[in-house]
């Protein structure tokens, strides 16, 4: 079959199959079966698809039909002009978590050597970008998940900041233990290394995209993040505050005198978190909205 005939074809089925932007996503399939840019599409519209190529392609539609983000089919999503690792085992890197990255970097403004921990790093999309943009900061990711942590150390090592980024398994800001009681380490803490959890304090800057969706708000998140997304990077108790809750009370207590605390949250959010933050413990308060006006991040100085 010609390209652009399987490329048709390919158009109808995810619209049939109720696919948002059904024509992006058979581009971007095909791209990848192809492993060609969307100027090649074009420019070869005539190409025949060769068996391989034209049974790769039902594969990956099958799978998109089903409601699978393409990201997790690819393996791969853009983050900050980045190009990332993702799997199930991590949640979608999103253009509006980029404002938050905006918000740190604007207030790293003039920081000299800053030290910066990004909670629940997934993907390690946050951690990544503001090392990649603050070269001289001293970088933290942690996740209570191994699997994330394992994408976010493979996304450093390809972007070649493996060695400026130390990664983690802390629950929220806490070491995970066992049953011992012991730390488990997810990294290396020798002394040649440097690494130890009383490193965990002291920050200039508490970074976090966490979990916000309420259980009682399922039914308002996409059927595609309900059904293919890591549950515990997206929905945090009965308020969507469990994490957030602790996150700040544990923020706190890890940042230096001045620091910032920067959280992403919820469109409906602002109020709820905002009164989380005692005026007694915080002060300049920010809310940042996005490019739609809904308030995505709060940022808060330590007093």
């Amino acid at each position: 079959m010609q390209l652009k005939l399987a490329l048709a074809s390919a158009v109808e089925r995810l619209d049939a199959a109720d696919v948002g932007s059904p024509r992006m996503n058979a581009e971007v399939l095909l791209m990848f079966v192809l492993g060609a840019d969307r100027a090649y599409l074009y420019a070869h519209s005539e190409h025949e698809l060769t068996p391989q190529e034209a049974a790769r392609y039902e594969e990956v539609l099958a799978q998109r039909a089903t409601g699978m983000p393409s990201q997790y089919i690819t393996g791969h999503q853009e983050f900050w002009g980045l190009d990332f690792v993702v799997s199930p085992a991590v949640l979608i890197p999103r253009p509006e978590t980029e404002h938050l990255v905006e918000v740190v970097l604007e207030l790293a403004r003039g920081v000299h050597r800053p030290k910066l921990v990004d909670v629940g790093t997934g993907s390690g999309c946050i951690a990544l970008a503001l090392a990649h943009e603050l070269p001289d900061a001293e970088v933290y990711a942690v996740d209570l998940s191994d699997e994330a942590l394992e994408i976010a150390r493979a996304n450093a090592a390809r972007l070649q900041l493996d060695k400026r980024v130390r990664f983690l398994q802390c629950d929220v800001l806490k070491p995970v233990v066992d049953k011992t009681h012991s730390v488990i380490p997810s990294e290396d803490f020798s002394p040649s290394r440097g690494t130890c959890f009383s490193e965990l304090r002291d920050f200039d800057f508490v970074v976090s995209n966490p979990p916000y969706v309420a259980f009682s708000e399922a039914d308002k998140v996409q059927k595609s993040v309900q059904q293919f997304e890591p549950r515990m990077a997206v929905f945090a108790g009965s308020h969507g505050t469990d994490v957030i809750a602790p996150l700040i009370e544990q923020g706190h207590g890890a940042l230096k005198p001045g620091g910032w605390l920067a959280l992403e949250i919820g469109y409906s959010m602002r109020d709820e978190v905002v009164n989380l933050l005692s005026p007694t413990m915080w002060d300049d308060i920010r809310v940042v909205p996005d490019l739609q006006g809904i308030p995505r991040v709060v940022a808060a100085r330590k007093q």
